[in-house]
């Protein structure tokens, strides 16, 4: 409905909210079978009592607890944002809520008596009976659980910087971590340029992944994605009646890949059969053969994945060179070394268990409350004062939610932040607020130091002003070891005794007869040098020429391209 109430922007009530107008437009939405209702009212963020008025009517009538109200979930002054994070929420609530209640039943029936925990997009977990209440907040909660292992594993390394890399079978999602924390944004964009005002890790998604289709355009060019071909009927190298090439089809003909190798694929196409498809789609507009054109196809494909990490480096005024680069999922490791080229990024990470890497993340998260405000005045007539008792009503608001969770948390970490901007501008930036009392004149020089680590310039004639505060309040959980992901029995006493064959392998035009190996059954402290393809249950890795790999304690793969440059 759209009321004839009004709440102007400094939150002055200049027409009452009619109750009765509330009341029909509830019976109206349920008799069109509405199952989930939005309350988002212009000016809530400032004055939220006409939201909280309608909600207190909607409950006398509405059926359930499907009511989502856009200043509760987004308390924030931008309007389109709020609301269309709000019907993303209200979209979602009652999907998750239905899931949630069949996996308990299903987990009770089994025996297990004791609540589980779901993820969120902040890479955080929280208890799945309230998970529900802010759906909204699960939106990418899959690409960050493998961005929170990332981190576990930098942490474990000693590495500070880590770019991630996950390539699965439809697209690839890359996010950086920096002093060995992902980066946290509530101003994400997902399908259809939907802003997310939610915290969320900072993940990027680009359509290119193992099934992404390989087609010709108008203009005679090479195109990757972003329509896929699936998992049914899938590549061509599937047997299952794809009949389009892909990026999978592409790995195949040039000997990345096995055709009998693949998981769960009963009946492979033959190379020779890929090939006639890329002969009959590719090879005439491009002028290329069929081996030509798959390299041409990866090349495609890779120079796509390099440009979403420069999204979240170079764009952010990070030298990629400056980072490892974390590769994982069913397809990153195959693809990896490729990209790590592109960036001329010096070292490799590869995880023991690259395909699981996403559930590993999700049984580490701890425990993860946010809560954001927005002030939006000027810096230099903020009230200090007022803005702690915010952030101490945030920590005690964040404190209370860990005490509902049906997990113990073994100690609570504090994190606070602002987002700033100068006045006039709309991108805001992030600046961590250390312990105690705020100190404006202080904070407003760490926000000069910040904006000019991101843009190169000094505008120290602008007025700076504070838009938002936030506090996150973590529960960490008992730490889980991840020793022993690989098998540890039957292990290989050299790189020779792991090596289960030879076949010949193309890299840039050229033809190498490249050893297979099982990963599985490598020694710690193997090394390699590329060429070569690592097999093991859940991903293929490929070493290009040049590349040097070395396994260490933990059964990770560190690779070094051309010119490390040392320690990262």
């Amino acid at each position: 409905m759209r009321s004839r109430s009004e709440i102007d922007a400094k939150g002055t009530i200049r027409i009452p909210l009619d109750l009765d107008e509330v009341r029909e437009a509830a019976r109206s939405l349920l008799a069109k079978g509405c199952e989930s209702v939005v309350v988002h009212f212009l000016h809530a963020s400032t004055n939220s009592d006409h939201e909280l008025l309608a909600e207190r009517i909607l409950r006398e009538v509405w059926p359930n607890d499907n009511i989502t109200l856009g200043h509760r979930l987004v308390p924030e002054v931008r309007e389109y944002e709020r609301g269309v994070t709000a019907a993303v929420n209200a979209s979602v609530r009652p999907i998750l809520e239905r899931y949630v209640r069949r996996l308990s039943s299903g987990l009770a029936q089994s025996g297990y008596d004791r609540e589980f925990l779901l993820m969120n997009g902040n890479g955080g977990t929280v208890s799945a009976s309230r998970a529900p209440e802010e759906a909204a907040r699960t939106v990418m909660s899959g690409p960050a659980s493998g961005v929170i292992a990332a981190a576990r594993a930098a942490v474990d390394a000693g590495l500070g910087r880590l770019m991630t890399y996950d390539m699965g079978g439809t697209s690839t999602d890359v996010a950086l971590i920096a002093d060995g924390r992902p980066l946290v944004s509530s101003e994400i964009e997902i399908d259809y340029a939907l802003p997310i005002h939610v915290p969320m890790v900072d993940v990027r998604t680009i359509g290119a992944g193992g099934g992404s289709i390989l087609w010709i355009d108008p203009a005679g060019l090479l195109r990757v994605g972003p329509d896929s071909a699936g998992s049914v009927p899938g590549p061509i190298a599937f047997g299952r009646g794809g009949t389009r090439p892909t990026i999978t089809d592409a790995n195949v003909l040039l000997g990345r890949l096995e055709p009998s190798g693949l998981l769960g694929v009963e009946n492979p196409a033959s190379r020779d059969e890929i090939a006639a498809a890329f002969e009959r789609d590719l090879c005439g507009p491009l002028g290329l053969d069929a081996y030509a054109a798959a390299e041409a196809a990866l090349k495609v494909a890779n120079l796509r994945m390099a440009g979403a990490i420069r999204l979240i480096s170079i764009d952010r005024g990070h030298d990629p060179r400056d980072f490892a680069l974390f590769a994982f999922g069913g397809g990153g490791p195959l693809h990896a070394s490729a990209v790590a080229g592109e960036l001329r990024v010096p070292r490799i990470i590869v995880p023991p268990r690259p395909g699981i890497t996403n559930a590993i993340g999700c049984l580490i998260a701890d425990l993860r409350h946010e809560a954001v405000q927005t002030v939006n005045t000027p810096l230099d007539t903020c009230d200090a004062g007022a803005i702690d008792r915010l952030l101490a009503d945030q920590l005690d608001a964040g404190r209370a939610a860990l005490a509902r969770e049906a997990v113990v948390s073994q100690r609570i970490e504090i994190e606070r932040s602002v987002d700033m901007k100068f006045t006039g501008q709309t991108h805001l930036i992030r600046v961590p607020l250390a312990e105690g009392r705020i100190d404006l004149e202080r904070l407003n020089d760490e926000f000069a130091e910040a904006y000019y680590d991101r843009f190169r310039v000094r505008l120290p004639e602008v007025r700076a002003t504070l838009f938002t505060v936030r506090t996150s309040v973590i529960g960490v959980r008992q730490r889980v070891e991840l020793d022993g992901l690989l098998p540890q029995e039957g292990r290989a006493s050299s790189v020779a005794d792991a090596t289960t064959g030879r076949r010949p392998v193309r890299f840039d035009g050229q033809t190498h007869d490249t050893p297979v190996i099982d990963r599985a059954r490598l020694p710690k402290g193997a090394r390699i040098a590329g060429p070569a393809i690592l097999t093991q249950l859940d991903t293929t890795t490929v070493l290009e020429p040049g590349d040097i790999a070395v396994t260490d304690d933990t059964d990770t793969l560190v690779i070094s391209k051309h010119g490390d440059r040392g320690d990262v």
